[in-house]
């Protein structure tokens, strides 16, 4: 990764660039909110008078659409100088955002996942949100989906406004559903039990004469693992507690998840050897009729033309535990100020309000939006696919509370790995386990860095 700054006079070209090479070869890489972005950018702040410092880390699709809500911005606060930084995906962007407030030249707001934004909160980086205070900027809580505003709370206290729930999803080809009998009407039938997905995807092999379906596992640990902890969850297993310190997998269910996902590849049924570019093209191409990835994506085959749709990821394991899909939010945040400026705080508020009032441009690219407004109005029922799974944010299951959990994070690298290899044949589903309760057992007794 580069890690040198971005020229703020190419940073539009550059990103529609990418967006652009996003449709087949380099989505992985490019996604908005994947396994990595190439993007990196710089590590302090201007704060020169009557100017917003802005951070965030999108890049590809979701890169474009930001540009875009920024320019609105903009147009609507011409006395304001937006200065908007891209840094690079996953724990660089958090460690410069870390090191950057530390150092008391942090940005007047800044981006941070749900999973990773309680940390930087443990450490004090985050300044608190007053209900009044938000009250009179237009944005309480009531004008947010319930499932992302109450995970974002820490002891009752707000330090984040949701932007969005970005779920694990299915991905699917029509015109392969259709030969496969899959679909009635415009419907695709249920997948409420491991029999039936396996039948599904098998179906679907017959119909391409290739795969069924694609989960990226080859240099990829966030897929194996999005899509590991939606099935597990929906058993209702718990893989840490106590913020991180105990590792608390129910193995019995772990196992059956291990070996349901380790089962179809076994049949051939997924490839045991995609990265994240090849699922990408593989679906992309007609070779599959499902992927399993990021609901990110979407412009990706939008750009291809090619007949797909999305859905919630099935409902596998449901049963008495109901709906579950692993998912995270991007939130808006005031990182910890060297000085109490009431006017960069006003700045800094109505930045974030108008970024909320932009949802529809920000839905665009998949994301499913946490601004209640929007969410609730017939400009958003209408939009599909996007639509048609916005019932997932209701579901999202947050990555496992712990220092070193989260999007990008360690853990995610830890038990991606080890999941990834059983998809791949590379360990059966005992040893992975075991490996993970070793690995996450080192991580839960390590204090967390200060």
């Amino acid at each position: 990764m580069r890690n040198e700054p971005i020229r703020p006079v190419g940073r539009r070209a550059f990103l529609r660039g990418a967006a652009g090479l996003a449709g087949l070869g380099a989505a992985g890489a490019l996604s908005g909110c994947g396994s990595g972005s190439t993007l990196a950018g710089l590590s302090v702040s201007h704060r020169q008078e009557g100017s917003l410092d802005y951070w965030n880390l999108f890049g590809g699709g979701d890169g474009v659409r930001m540009v875009d809500m920024e320019d609105g911005f903009r147009k609507s606060f011409p006395n304001v100088g937006l200065n908007a930084v891209t840094l690079a995906w996953g724990n660089p962007y958090y460690t410069k955002l870390s090191l950057a407030t530390l150092g008391q030249k942090p940005p007047d707001v800044a981006v941070a996942h749900l999973t990773r934004m309680k940390t930087l909160v443990a450490a004090g980086l985050v300044e608190e949100l007053d209900p009044a205070e938000l009250e009179t900027a237009g944005m309480s809580a009531d004008k947010f989906s319930s499932r992302p505003w109450q995970a974002g709370l820490v002891d009752g206290k707000i330090y984040a406004l949701p932007l969005d729930t970005h779920p694990f999803v299915m991905f699917y080809n029509k015109d392969v559903c259709k030969k496969a009998g899959l679909l009635d009407g415009d419907t695709l039938a249920p997948m409420d039990s491991p029999e039936a997905f396996t039948e599904a995807l098998s179906k679907a092999k017959k119909a391409t004469g290739a795969v069924g379906g694609c989960i990226a596992v080859t240099n990829e640990t966030a897929t194996p693992w999005r899509f590991f902890q939606s099935a597990y969850s929906q058993l209702g297993g718990k893989v840490l507690a106590d913020e991180g310190k105990r590792v608390v997998f129910d193995d019995d269910k772990a196992l059956e998840v291990l070996a349901m996902m380790q089962s179809l590849s076994k049949k051939q049924l997924v490839p045991g050897s995609l990265d994240y570019e090849g699922s990408i093209a593989t679906f992309a191409n007609g070779d599959a009729g499902f992927l399993f990835q990021g609901e990110w994506e979407i412009a990706t085959f939008q750009t291809a033309k090619m007949p797909f749709s999305m859905t919630t990821f099935p409902n596998i394991y449901g049963g008495a535990d109901g709906y579950a899909v692993q998912a995270d939010s991007h939130t808006l945040i005031i990182p910890k100020q060297p000085d109490n400026d009431p006017a960069r705080r006003r700045s800094a508020l109505e930045f974030i309000k108008s970024m909320l009032d932009q949802s529809k441009t920000w839905a665009e690219g998949g994301h499913v939006p946490a601004w209640q407004p929007f969410a609730d109005s017939d400009a958003y029922r209408s939009m599909t696919p996007q639509s048609n799974y916005a019932a997932a944010a209701d579901a999202a299951v947050y990555d496992p509370e712990g220092w070193y959990s989260g999007s990008g994070s360690n853990f995610e690298i830890v038990v991606g790995s080890s999941i990834g290899a059983v998809v791949a044949g590379q360990l059966e589903p005992k040893a992975a386990l075991r490996q993970m309760h070793t690995k996450l057992g080192v991580l839960a007794r390590t204090a967390q860095p200060t």
